[in-house]
Parts: structure tokens; sequence; C-alpha cells
């Protein structure tokens, strides 16, 4: 019988902490769907804002969570917020919806993306190779093996203990944030012909008055719809889809709080450097798309392959094959990131007696292991059932959600609890967690105005943890 630890090993600094932040934050997002927000919004500046509003509720949301990661820097991040803050049935139907969508669909979106930046290099690995077809709806690509592929060989690298998926997620991270800063950088100094001008001409124009069109071309929004007359709101809400699954994932960091050195102090600490580079990152990347491409190439590009369109621009034939690279090192080391992170909250779920109780053990590494290849399942099932542009919209909902309502824990916790030990509090408290909660709830109500299907999905998926709780409770109740 393999030998086994009962307890984590704290063996991760701050640097490592910010890594998984900054890491498991920035996949293929950023690469790709400033396209589709473009499309919704119509002008530069719109587009700018869009991402200012994300990383305003991203920061924001850290900062916050700070308070309740040095109420209970342990194991869990979240779950055990919600649980603490609630009742275990709301901490349950977070941690549900984290196996059945939340976690496990980012890791499918992102490998997908992976596969897809791969085969600029190997055609054979294309989303069009079908190598099975069962029926007339049913398709297994190349694509999706090798995604499927990618997500086996981290989790199996993280199961050889978490200083193997530490010293992965550093290098990949450290890796993309100086590339992207070079992108940038490259951008504003090398194009031949800047399009800054011209694009913020209208930069802040309505559908209405762009009409249909902008200096370079035709410009034809697709996602313009009107609740009540507010077009603008709702344009914002349906784009957003694309920034929050690209900003999602920084809360990765207080699943592990367990594995962290200090981490009354570090977690907070590393949620809040973590996210600020990243919006930064984020922001100028975008100010750097609207400098090197007219708006219609900007929302328009090939494939929805925004980031291969700037790039041809400024190292002309050899930026396909740059941001390839730079795409499948991201996403690389983002799959690391969200692997390592996610199946701690299934071994804490199952020390409370609602998940498989296999997922209790801790391997001779001192890592999950059980629930980290069980995990690995559902995100390969979920290669193989939709396509990215589906999966973030399902993911977006259900995440922001969970967000909105862990912050709300703050407010119940103070209550419940106010002479508990706070080593950190939440910046901005009261005023930023409210503005926070009122802009998710809004973001949240719209999408399912604007994007329905797979945000009421997405919601049919968490209440169907309800009678999964009370199952589980009951077999607790039972073996007792």
């Amino acid at each position: 019988m393999a030998e086994q630890t009962t307890a984590f090993k704290p063996s991760l600094g701050l640097l490592d902490a910010t890594m998984v932040v900054a890491g498991s934050m920035i996949g293929s997002g950023i690469f790709i769907v400033s396209a589709d927000i473009t499309r919704h919004v119509g002008s530069a500046g719109w587009l700018i804002v869009v991402w200012i509003i994300t990383g305003f509720m991203t920061v924001t949301a850290a900062v916050s969570y700070g308070e309740l990661s040095s109420m209970f820097p342990k194991a869990g991040g979240q779950y055990v917020y919600l649980k603490e803050a609630f009742n275990p049935l709301i901490g349950f139907l977070y941690g549900w919806s984290f196996f059945a969508v939340i976690q496990t669909a980012t890791i499918a979106a992102v490998g997908v993306a992976f596969a897809r930046f791969t085969s600029y290099f190997i055609p054979a690995f294309s989303e069009k190779n079908i190598l099975i077809e069962i029926g007339s709806g049913f398709k297994i690509s190349a694509a999706q093996l090798v995604s499927i592929g990618v997500i086996a060989l981290l989790t199996y690298i993280n199961t050889r203990g978490v200083k193997t998926g530490k010293t992965i997620q550093t290098i990949f991270t450290s890796t993309k944030l100086i590339a992207l800063f070079g992108l940038i950088i490259f951008g504003f100094l090398l194009v031949k012909e800047s399009f800054w001008s011209t694009n913020w001409t209208n930069g802040f124009a309505s559908a209405q008055d762009l009409g249909g069109k902008d200096a370079s071309g035709t410009l034809v929004p697709t996602g313009w719809q009107s609740i009540g007359g507010v077009t603008l709101i709702g344009a914002i809400a349906a784009s957003m889809t694309g920034s929050v699954f690209s900003s999602d994932s920084w809360n990765n960091v207080t699943f592990i709080a367990g594995e962290i050195k200090n981490p009354k102090r570090n977690v907070g600490l590393s949620l809040f450097l973590g996210t600020f580079i990243v919006t930064v990152i984020y922001i100028t990347t975008n100010l750097m798309y609207i400098h090197v491409l007219p708006m219609n190439k900007v929302a328009f590009p090939q494939e929805d392959r925004l980031a291969v369109a700037a790039a041809n621009v400024i190292f002309g034939s050899a930026g396909r094959s740059i941001i390839a690279v730079l795409i499948m090192v991201s996403t690389f080391g983002c799959i690391n990131g969200l692997v390592l992170a996610g199946a701690r909250v299934y071994y804490t779920m199952a020390l409370d007696g609602l998940f498989f109780k296999p997922a209790t053990k801790l391997n001779k590494n001192a890592v999950p292991q059980w629930s980290l290849w069980a995990q690995c399942v559902v995100a390969a099932l979920l290669c193989l059932s939709g396509s990215y542009g589906q999966l973030l919209d399902m993911i977006s909902f259900v995440a922001v959600a969970f967000y909105v309502l862990t912050i709300a824990g703050i407010f119940v916790l103070r209550k419940k609890r106010p002479d508990a030990e706070r080593p950190y509090k939440a910046f901005g408290y009261p005023v930023l967690p409210i503005i926070y909660m009122l802009m998710g709830a809004t973001f949240c109500i719209l999408l399912i105005f604007y994007k329905p299907l797979y945000a009421v999905l997405g919601l049919i998926i968490t209440l169907i943890g309800i009678p999964i709780y009370y199952i589980a409770v009951s077999n607790k109740k039972s073996t007792a």
C-alpha cells in the first residue's frame, strides 16, 4: 500500500502564491475575447471601459477576500468562507458548482485553447481533424484529445507534490508576464502605422452614433439589444462574459492556503498583487490593440484571433508563430495553476463528509491525488461537450454569483463573529464590497436576459446540488 500523509506541507512563499494568482488568471482570453467585446460595444472607449470595470471588480473582490483568507487560513478557500458565513448547504452548492462547472469547465476551456494554438505548428492537432464520429451529432477532434492529454499530463505532474507544481507555475507565469509586457511595448514602438487617433475619433460612440461604420470600413456590433431602452448597459453586460472569464480564477490561491507559508499575511497580499498586475496587463494590452489595428480589425480578426492579427502587424510574418508560442506557454501555465488549486476544495469537502470518501486521503507527496484525478475526468468530459464560448458564458454567471455571495459573507461574519481575529480587514469596507456586490448582481441579472441559455444552465447545475447535498448528509448520518 502506498505511503500516505495526513497534512499539507506549507512550502509556498509570497512569490509562489502571487504566481498562482496571476498564472491562473492569464490563459487564452486576453488574446481572443476583446474581438467579441468590440462587436458588442462598438467602439474603442467602451472596449476599454469594459476591461476597467472588470479590473475594478476583480481587484475589489480580491482585497475583500483578504479578510476571509486571514480568518480561515486553510485549504478549501471559498467553500470554507461560504460554509462559515452562511451554512453547510451554501458551502456545498459552491463546491458542487466548482466541481461541475466553475473549475473543471475553466480547465477544459483553457485546454481547448492550448490545443487550438498548438495546431499552428502541428496541423494534425487541428479542431478540423475529426478522429471519431458517432452518428451525425457527436464528433471528437484531434484538438479535443490534445486538450485532454495536456490536462492529464499536468494532473499527473501535480500528484508528484506541490513543489513540482510550484516550479512549473513560477517558470511559466514569469515567462508569460515578461512576454506580454514585451508584446505591449513592441506594439507601441514597432508599428509603422498607428490607428490610435482614428479609433478614438468616435471613442465612446453608441451603436446609433456609430451608424455601423468607422473610418476604416464596416463595424457592425452583433450584440446590441434593448431591455427597457438600456441598450449600452446590456451590451456591456453581455460583452463582459469574456472579460470576466479572462479575469477569473484569481481566488485559486485561497484553496491552497494550507500549503502557503504565513497564510494570514501572504494569501491576502498575493491576491492584491496578482490581480493588480494582471489588470494592468489586460488594460494596456487592449490599448495596444487599439494602437496597432483599426477598429474593424479589432472586431473582426480572422477566427477571433485578435492577438495574432496584432502580432502580424508588429512582427510581420513571424507574428503568428510568436503569438502561438506565447498562448501555448500562457495556457499551459494557467491549466497547471487551476489543476493544482482545485483539488484542495474537493479534499476539504470530503473531510466534511460532502464528497467522495477517497478524496479525504493525501498521497505520500502530501497532495490529494484522488481529487486531482476526479477533477481531470470531469474536465476531460467537458472538453468533449462544448465550445469555448459556450463554456465561458456558463462559467461567468455562476462564478460571479458566488463571488457576490462570498463578499456578502464578510458582512455576515462581522455581525456573527465581531470578536474573531482579523489580521487583515477588507479594504474600503463597507463601500467597496457593497459596490462590488451591486455590480456583480447587475451583471448576473443582465446576463440572464442577454445570454440566457448558458446562464440558466449554470444556475440549474448549481440547484441540482441541493438534492445531492441532502443525499450526502443522509449517507453521512447512516455511516456515522
